[in-house]
């Protein structure tokens, strides 16, 4: 089934997971030629990124993020760039993106960013890290707009659900206000659509 085809108020909690959690990779798939942070105000993107860049899983990290239109004291991709270098990233392995404000922008002043720091005709792999409930709209988001030859995989920070989440109201209406603007988006041709086993 279509993502645009779904009705949200049918879904069971299970199917809600399956559309915003695209599955663990392969480990032999985490390795790439960059590692793009989908910026959020709180460090714990920064810190998996740190981890992988640690591991060896690619050269390069890019933040992307920038003061959410005003609301943050400090632009987002600095904020975790700083935590980076404090953590032994060093800064010729940092690249930063400061002018987004949500994820379609992320991907979008990326783009530039890449291609004056690496030449995008040469990136192959991106290892995209966000949050696991955010990662079917940065894959979707990353689809749409990047260049085609570029393959995504994507890595959640690890956070994982209590087993009585859909109780839980908060994380419930997120859930709910994140698949709705899936399917918004994909009507309005602001992300292309994809199939879905659920």
């Amino acid at each position: 089934m279509l993502i645009s085809q779904l009705n949200p108020n049918e879904l069971t909690p299970e199917q809600f997971v399956a559309i915003l959690y695209p599955g663990d990779p392969k480990a032999s798939d985490i390795h790439g030629d960059c590692i793009m942070v989908f910026g959020n105000g709180n460090l714990d993107r920064a810190k998996k990124a740190i981890e992988l860049y640690h591991d060896g899983k690619a050269p390069y990290i890019l933040f992307s993020g920038g003061d959410k239109w005003g609301e943050r004291d400090e632009i987002e991709a600095i904020s975790m760039k700083n935590y980076a270098k404090a953590q032994g990233v060093p800064e010729e392995a940092i690249i930063v993106e400061t002018i987004s404000n949500h994820t379609k922008e992320n991907v979008l002043a990326s783009i530039l960013v890449l291609d004056r720091a690496l030449g995008l005709h040469k990136i192959k792999r991106i290892i995209a890290v966000s949050d696991a409930g955010h990662l079917r709209r940065c894959l979707l988001s990353l689809k749409t707009y990047m260049p085609d030859w570029i393959e995504f995989v994507m890595i959640g920070t690890g956070m994982t659900l209590p087993p009585n989440w859909w109780e839980i109201k908060p994380i419930r209406d997120r859930a709910n206000k994140e698949v709705r603007s899936l399917v918004k988006y994909i009507k309005e041709g602001q992300l292309e659509d994809a199939e879905i086993n659920i």
